[in-house]
């Protein structure tokens, strides 16, 4: 008992086509952490772009400092609390993000004794501008 024409002719198709059609491809997984409208963004023709990675022991904290610019902070581990003049202080998880006004006197706290602070800060800022200055 043969196969009949049609479907003959179908399966060769399919046979001929199978390799031309290419699996499914795998679209990446897009979630927006933050997103905001920022004033004091550099403007100059030519911007420089950090990208830093900080870890900071239980308990510590950073000095009394302002930014130039806008800075990101994300948090890869642990908690801070950041203290900003003029704002009500905030807590930033793992998995959030945080943007700092520049210009704004500021402290960042590694919130926990017992665990490390893990981050990565994104500063945008005209070419050679010190990431901080300190406040004194």
């Amino acid at each position: 008992m043969g196969i009949p024409a049609r479907a003959s002719s179908i399966l060769a198709t399919l046979l001929v086509a199978l390799p031309l059609i290419s699996p499914a491809q795998s679209e990446p997984i897009r979630e927006t952490i933050l997103q905001k409208v920022v004033p004091g963004m550099p403007t100059g023709k030519r911007q420089e772009v950090r990208v830093i990675t900080a870890t900071f022991k239980p308990g510590a904290k950073t000095i009394l400092h302002t930014h130039q610019f806008p800075v990101t902070y994300f948090v890869l581990e642990g908690t801070f609390r950041k203290e900003l003049e003029g704002y009500t202080p905030v807590i930033i998880k793992a998995g959030q993000a945080f943007v700092e006004p520049p210009n704004t006197k500021a402290t960042l706290f590694n919130h926990s004794s017992t665990e490390p602070l893990r981050l990565v800060i994104f500063y945008a800022s005209n070419p050679d501008t010190p990431f901080l200055d300190p406040v004194h």
